[in-house]
């Protein structure tokens, strides 16, 4: 089908996904990871609780869900990577090649989060073990402190580490290279179930053991003055990171959707899913962290210092315990491998590599930056960037807080203003005009609108303040 000067191909040269829930497996899997089971809940602590949650509720409602759309809109549309989607559709919309930068940072933001993605990935990897030997039976705070960043703890033994770290990306690669159907799909199918399958049982280990009506009071009643700039930037830069956005992941997994699926009711789902796991995860891990007296605002350390002590001193916490860090591995996993998809589609498609080639090319790029990221907890952990971050720090807040929210802005204005609307409108297929305006103006108004101000405000809140 030819429309308005666009080449609609029926498939992606890498593959199809072989049905509809493949695709929303694999995507959910892309966006439910260590932002939904790490990062939620400890930002979630320091923002405030309820009042962040409603933040980051209305940013995916509002601007990730439109923008998840759009950018799944343009990897169907191209076929091809993001990179030479975006370069291809902004040709035949008679607009600068140049777009294809959009893909380019995107491509980039997906190597750098999985430089250090692989790295936290590789802590929970650490835990299992120590959950499953009793490490943590019966400790005390300070010592469940120890076993994470004392002086003899796993942040300050480098060399350990890099061998989880090593194996977490050797893991990933050799999925990645397996390609579409060999590789992603099969990861995927087993491991989402696997993953919603332990998160419903931890659930409700929570609710027996834990304060659940606390925990759900720190999730869902609202406090107003909790609310800030810097607030409402990590609120939308996790909706970004959570949702993969921005990073190419979602547009590279967008090639290889089937023509005949809807877009919009899939991303919905997808989006549903992947909120819905974050708040699952946020009550399962506040009711132990308030029935032990423990510290809900206690940043990185909360999963891998409160939780561990808590679940040291419940009945079955060993067992709870290492099945919570198989389920952080699990979602770290099927996030992992679509982190490096983007680059890989870019190097067969632009140097006819191999896909094997390819994913080792890449993860041993992210395999070598996330070396910073290691030793930003040791041996370099007085360096910092601006004298501000850490390398980790630094690298985090470059992705999350500035590449995502900017490369997700870029999308929402050039689907909004730059593609021709009826290309777009061809690609999406929707029934309902009303559902289709309303699209529309969130994503020409008031997606770009939001993410710049929000944007804006909270750097200048981060270093002015």
């Amino acid at each position: 089908m030819t429309t308005s000067g666009t080449n609609t191909q029926s498939s992606s040269i890498h593959g199809t996904w072989s049905k509809r829930w493949t695709f929303i497996l694999a995507a959910s899997g892309s966006a439910v990871g260590l932002g939904n089971i790490w990062k939620f809940p400890y930002i979630t602590g320091e923002n405030g609780g309820s009042a962040f949650v409603l933040i980051y509720l209305v940013c995916i409602l509002a601007i990730g869900i439109p923008i998840m759309i759009a950018e799944t809109m343009l990897g169907r549309r191209g076929r091809k990577s993001p990179i030479l989607s975006m370069r291809d559709i902004a040709i035949n919309s008679n607009a600068s090649g140049y777009w294809q930068l959009v893909g380019i940072m995107g491509t980039l933001a997906g190597i750098f989060i999985l430089s250090y993605y692989s790295v936290i990935a590789g802590w929970a990897l650490a835990y299992i073990p120590k959950l499953a030997s009793g490490e943590f039976s019966g400790v005390s705070g300070a010592a469940a402190k120890s076993i994470f960043d004392g002086e003899q703890g796993l942040l300050s033994d480098y060399k350990t580490l890099l061998f989880w770290h090593s194996l977490f990306t050797i893991v990933t690669v050799y999925v990645v290279a397996r390609g579409i159907q060999a590789g992603l799909e099969r990861a995927v199918r087993f491991l989402m179930p696997a993953l919603i399958l332990l998160l419903l049982v931890l659930l409700g280990y929570s609710v027996m053991e834990g304060a659940f009506a606390e925990g759900a009071r720190f999730l869902f009643a609202f406090d107003a003055s909790k609310l800030s700039w810097n607030s409402a930037l990590v609120a939308l830069g996790h909706a970004f990171f959570t949702l993969s956005l921005g990073m190419g992941s979602i547009m590279a997994y967008g090639a290889y959707m089937p023509k005949e699926d809807s877009i919009a009711k899939t991303i919905t789902i997808i989006a549903v899913l992947d909120t819905g796991i974050a708040l699952i995860a946020g009550l399962v891990i506040f009711p132990l962290v308030f029935a032990h007296g423990l510290e809900p605002s206690a940043g990185p350390g909360l999963m891998f210092i409160s939780l561990p002590l808590a679940f040291g001193h419940i009945t079955g916490g060993e067992l709870f315990g290492t099945l919570f860090f198989i389920l952080v591995a699990f979602a770290a996993w099927t996030s992992a491998i679509s982190l490096i998809e983007p680059g890989v589609a870019w190097l067969i498609e632009r140097f006819g590599a191999t896909r094997r080639n390819a994913a080792l090319i890449l993860g041993g790029a992210a395999w070598v930056l996330g070396i910073g990221t290691v030793f930003s907890f040791n041996i370099w952990k007085e360096y910092k960037l601006l004298d501000t971050f850490t390398i980790f720090d630094g690298m985090d807040f470059l992705t999350s807080n500035i590449m995502l929210p900017l490369g997700g802005l870029l999308i929402a204005l050039f689907v909004g203003w730059v593609m021709k609307p009826e290309a777009a409108e061809d690609e999406l297929n929707m029934k309902n005009p009303a559902l289709l305006s309303a699209w529309w103006f969130l994503l020409r108004y008031v997606a770009p609108t939001a993410v710049a101000v929000v944007f804006v405000m909270g750097i200048y809140d981060k270093f002015a303040g």
